[in-house]
């Protein structure tokens, strides 16, 4: 893994900022105590959020531009 890969992973984990659907499920994941919900399309690893096996980038523009 590149150093800007650690580095962007990193402010995910800490954005402050989440978005509806990002907060939904983080419930979710709380109130049932699970890592996967709905046949494995949300799972939380190391403290990111995976959709489909993907890292999930809440709804934070400077972040997005970052990565872009």
């Amino acid at each position: 893994m590149l150093i800007e890969e650690v580095n962007i992973l990193e402010k995910i984990k800490r954005l402050d900022t989440k978005d509806d659907e990002m907060l939904k499920v983080v419930e979710k994941i709380k109130k049932t105590g699970v890592k996967v919900l709905w046949n494995k399309e949300w799972k939380e690893e190391d403290g990111l959020m995976l959709k489909e096996e993907k890292v999930y980038v809440p709804k934070n523009e400077k972040l997005r531009a970052e990565i872009v």
